[in-house]
């Protein structure tokens, strides 16, 4: 019989695992011939997330825990899960209800067809203004605009993997990952199976992504799959270049030529302004990139865990390298 894993990032979810875990428990009883493992990956939250798990391993012995030791992020908390799932497919989502536990049968279903790779499409969410949907597409539009890799809008990390692709995706060590841009790199996007869904306000608590955390993800996943910002940035010098010759051959025609010589200190502040910006803009460029190799060749650890068992309490300890 097939064994399907069930990975559930959670930070600071208190109070939305247990009714996650109740739609969830209703949902499977739906499914025929597949037995399950729920994970839930504790990303080292601060209030009664492990606790609340805990209760939920004491009643369902098909709960499992991975408590990382610290917050290590939303993509190392899958890679976690990943790493501890041992189904013949892996379904990742969050513990937040955003992502309905009602759409894993139809999921399972075009898994058990054939479909090797199973992907949700959000094409709306109850809980989100007008003005955040329109920054979510200008994100996508200039990340799949600067990268080779194109990323799908609206594509979420509620989907299922085939163990094939789990087993190719733990061969990757890169600190730094955005596990949808990895699927799209491994996978066209035109021969996976898609379901749409509506995305509910949270059941609980309020959301971990800020702003300036989805800029770091914007930067992160542009920079991931692309080299291209750094072709922009030698556009950006090419460009400034020209346009201060420009300036240089307009201040001598109007000096040499038109005799109407112009202030100096205007034509020079703005020459230093805009080679200024230039440069800045060109060497935050390179530094991201630089920072991203100085931190990949340190080759540290992703995680440290504990990985928590129902049927016997046992705990071990596991650092992926």
């Amino acid at each position: 019989m097939k064994k399907v894993s069930i990975v559930i990032s959670a930070y600071n979810e208190e109070g939305n695992v247990a009714e996650l875990h109740k739609e969830l428990d209703k949902e499977l009883k739906n499914v025929k011939n597949v037995t399950f493992e729920i994970i839930f990956v504790d990303d080292g939250s601060k209030d009664g997330t492990l606790k609340a798990v805990e209760k939920l391993q004491r009643k369902d012995k098909r709960v499992k825990i991975v408590q990382l030791k610290r917050n290590f992020g939303h993509e190392i908390a899958m890679t976690a899960g990943m790493d501890y799932a041992k189904g013949d497919a892996v379904i990742f989502m969050d513990a937040d209800l955003q992502h309905p536990p009602v759409y894993i049968p139809r999921m399972i279903k075009a898994w058990q067809d054939g479909a090797e790779i199973v992907v949700t499409k959000r094409v709306d969410n109850v809980a989100t203004s007008k003005f955040y949907k329109f920054c979510a597409k200008s994100f996508y539009w200039v990340l799949n605009m600067l990268s080779d890799t194109k990323i799908p809008a609206s594509m979420p990390d509620f989907r299922l993997i085939d163990r094939k692709y789990v087993d190719f995706l733990k061969g990757f060590n890169e600190q730094d990952r955005l596990f949808r841009g990895l699927l799209s790199w491994i996978m066209p996007n035109d021969k996976v199976v898609v379901i749409d869904f509506v995305a509910p306000e949270r059941f609980s608590g309020k959301t971990k992504y800020n702003f300036v955390k989805s800029l770091q993800l914007a930067i992160n996943s542009i920079t991931q799959f692309s080299v291209r910002p750094l072709h922009l940035a030698t556009y950006l010098g090419i460009a400034g270049g020209a346009l201060s010759m420009l300036l240089a051959v307009y201040v001598v025609i109007e000096r040499y030529v038109r005799h109407n010589p112009t202030p100096g200190y205007a034509t020079i502040v703005a020459a230093v302004g805009l080679i200024g910006a230039v440069q800045l803009v060109t060497l935050g460029i390179i530094g991201e990139y630089i920072g991203k190799i100085h931190m990949e060749v340190k080759k540290r650890p992703l995680y440290l865990a504990d990985y928590i068992e129902a049927k016997d309490k046992e705990e071990k300890t596991k650092e992926k390298k």
